[in-house]
């Protein structure tokens, strides 16, 4: 008997499409909920945000039915790996160069258009760290195997550090080493490379001016009701929000909390606005269906035929629900505040166009299965 792989195209995972679908749809609603006065007022059109949505959603769906239709092992193909890998460090570095949108460099604006480049490094850097302990396998809890790794995954999250993105380099390091452990990286490894990033953060913080808004943030998280009128203020409005919509909500657009009370209404907090609208029942339902996305990706990368298939789709599963929970967390006012947008929720075309590749890539994962061929 011999094992062979083979690829079923059309077997993809129905209930992992079907649960991005919902959240999308949901998503295209709460945007224009959240965002028509304000887009009317801006821009002269209530249909601007919902608008801009669409046409990513285009481009970032076009995208995930071409990778999940690609028989081409593209994970272990080391050029299209690598080749992605440095058009990231490129795009980080060419951010720099930008002129800076509210006070952030964290965009590169081509053609007219502008893009994230943090959110396609998320992916990158996963099916990097997938292909590298794969082929590294043998001699994986080797110095000289794990140091080129994490410089890798340090250079990574010091560029998003200082366009400057926190929430974005936290959640960078913790997902890769998740990966670095469920790969068999040794737990002492991991310890060092933990204490090291958290002394780093540390120091970060404590050299940042009293004025600087992320060190604001913080102090706000700890005594909310000291800066009510600054830095905890949007926390305040989100859980007056959340409070307001009790079990069922006040009603699809009718929020109150939105009309320039709650900032970043249609982005980050998002959520507070389907608390208000919906109520608990919604605020649940959009729980549930991350949740069920967590148990398909789980289920997809333990029917996966190669280690890098099987890192590839515990990566970009804790991705996206790792980026949902952190959003739902500091929503709730359980974290400092962070531009962390809600997966395919929160608008932004740069963050759905590159989530729904990562859906690509999980439902192509899900058509590569094991073929037993009896060799007389």
């Amino acid at each position: 008997m011999k094992n062979r792989e083979i690829f079923r195209r059309g077997s993809f995972d129905r209930p992992l499409f079907i649960i991005t679908l919902l959240l999308f749809v949901i998503g295209l609603i709460m945007i224009f909920s959240a965002s028509a006065l304000m887009a009317a007022e801006k821009y002269h059109q209530p249909f601007h945000f919902l608008i801009e949505q669409v046409k990513g959603a285009i481009i970032g769906f076009a995208l995930l039915l071409i990778i999940m239709m690609t028989k081409r092992d593209i994970f272990r193909w080391s050029a299209f790996v690598l080749s992605l890998l440095i058009l990231c460090f490129v795009l980080l570095s060419l951010c720099f160069l930008m002129p800076p949108i509210s006070g952030a460099n964290r965009w590169v604006k081509l053609f007219g258009m502008s893009f994230q480049p943090s959110e396609l490094t998320k992916i990158s850097l996963i099916l990097f760290i997938a292909f590298y302990l794969e082929k590294k396998k043998d001699h994986l809890n080797e110095v000289k195997t794990i140091l080129p790794l994490m410089a890798v995954i340090g250079l990574s999250a010091l560029l998003i550090l200082s366009e400057p993105d926190v929430g974005t380099a936290v959640l960078i390091l913790f997902i890769s080493f998740l990966l670095l452990f469920i790969g068999g990286t040794k737990f002492r490894y991991l310890v060092a490379a933990s204490v090291l990033a958290l002394s780093f953060f540390l120091l970060y913080f404590l050299h940042l001016p009293k004025e600087d808004y992320r060190r604001q943030r913080w102090e706000a998280f700890l005594a909310p009701e000291e800066h009510r009128e600054r830095a905890a203020f949007q926390i305040l409005q989100s859980k007056l929000a959340i409070g307001s919509g009790g079990f069922l909500g006040v009603g699809l657009g009718e929020s109150t909390r939105k009309l320039y009370f709650l900032p970043c209404a249609q982005t980050d907090f998002i959520y507070a606005v389907i608390g208000e609208e919906f109520g608990l029942l919604g605020t649940i339902s959009v729980l549930v269906l991350y949740l069920l996305f967590f148990w398909r990706g789980w289920k997809i990368a333990q029917k996966a035929t190669s280690l890098s298939y099987q890192l590839a789709s515990y990566g970009l599963t804790l991705m996206i629900c790792c980026q949902a929970l952190l959003n739902i967390s500091i929503v709730l006012a359980l974290g400092p505040t962070k531009g962390v947008p809600l997966p395919f929720i929160s608008y932004g075309r740069s963050a759905l166009v590159c989530n729904l590749v990562a859906v690509g890539l999980l439902l192509n994962i899900s058509q590569r299965k094991v073929n037993n061929l009896v060799i007389k």
